[in-house]
């Protein structure tokens, strides 16, 4: 398309309001100017077209209207982490942008008979940020994120939870949205298993027949921390299958650096040298530490040098209590009570 035929269209869409068709627009004209060999000016233009602080900061959570049949079942958030934030291995990052891309583009695949993908399976242990990919993908896609509230959604009689689980899909059908099902295998648990009723057999078909009929506009993400536990069919459902493993020593060095960047405390310790004393530990449990560095180095006024707080922190954080050492007492506990006289 002649650039002139690119600037007309960037103002129509501006004036509409459309956001999306305004981003796609934006890109054409930057890969237009990138092609020619206008290196400065496309890393420029791309730089432009991200979202500064102050337009994203909106209300955090939001509940769909009260007029909605579905208020109850699940929670609408505007997204606020972008996926350049996050520290992600490069494999992953690739395929969320290739997702991205073709989300934005998909009227080019409709032309030639293709769907954007729309189904992301990620799997992995808690706190190594399912929920913040999902949420980065929204917001990469400008798209809302809606998350399904199992408290609600399931229910105790007959037929319930799929004709909400319906209800719930159907409600995400009307709009371009990231539709996300966090533990995922309350949903799609393996229908083989004996030890599961009717009810749940149920629900799993239901979710198939949901997913298929879904528009290629609304993305599904799935997350789960026993993949195992799901479903033959559920798994094939998923295009995208993404696991997110235990952060290894450069990206909690990353990490790390990022938080002390963020939150402006010196923790008085190289990133890298924190990195190696917290190895191991998932993105969550890092941040946990760091921050509660950050909160002790406020309040003792040394957020330009908190190598004591930091210390005295690494300590605690030692010998603090853990699932392991829990269980292993309890087990120790049912011992003593197995050989005590009666």
């Amino acid at each position: 398309m002649a650039q002139a035929d690119l600037l007309v269209d960037l103002l129509k869409t501006a004036t509409s309001g459309d956001q999306l068709a305004f981003r796609k627009a934006a890109e054409g004209l930057i890969m237009e100017e990138s092609q020619k060999g206008h290196r400065l000016l496309a890393e420029r233009m791309t730089k432009a077209l991200r979202p500064s602080a102050a337009q994203v900061v909106r209300p955090a959570l939001t509940k769909v209207s009260d007029s909605s049949p579905v208020k109850d079942l699940l929670y609408e958030i505007t997204p606020e982490r972008n996926l350049e934030s996050l520290v992600l291995p490069e494999t992953i990052r690739t395929q969320i942008q290739e997702l991205v891309e073709e989300q934005h583009r998909a009227e080019l695949l409709h032309a030639h008979n293709l769907l954007a993908r729309n189904r992301i399976l990620i799997a992995g242990p808690p706190g190594n940020g399912k929920t913040t990919l999902a949420e980065a993908l929204a917001f990469e896609l400008m798209y809302p994120l809606i998350i399904i509230r199992y408290e609600t959604l399931v229910g105790s009689y007959l037929g319930e939870t799929s004709s909400r689980l319906k209800s719930v899909i159907d409600y995400a059908r009307t709009q371009r949205c990231v539709l996300f099902f966090d533990e995922f295998e309350t949903l799609g648990k393996e229908r083989g298993d004996t030890h599961e009723t009717g009810e749940i057999k149920r629900v799993v078909s239901t979710l198939l027949m949901q997913l298929d009929d879904l528009p290629d506009y609304v993305v599904v993400v799935a997350a789960s921390n026993h993949p195992e536990l799901l479903d033959k069919a559920v798994w094939r459902r998923f295009q995208l299958r993404i696991e997110l493993p235990t952060p290894t020593r450069e990206q909690l060095t990353h990490y790390i650096a990022s938080i002390a960047q963020r939150c402006g405390v010196s923790f008085g310790f190289e990133p890298e040298t924190l990195a190696k004393h917290l190895l191991g530990l998932n993105f969550a449990e890092a941040e946990e530490f760091c921050l509660g560095v950050v909160r002790r180095a406020v309040l003792d006024m040394q957020t330009e040098n908190a190598q004591q707080v930091t210390k005295r922190k690494l300590e605690q954080w030692k010998g603090r209590l853990k699932p392991t050492a829990t269980k292993s007492a309890a087990n120790a506990k049912d011992s003593t009570k197995e050989r005590a006289p009666r």
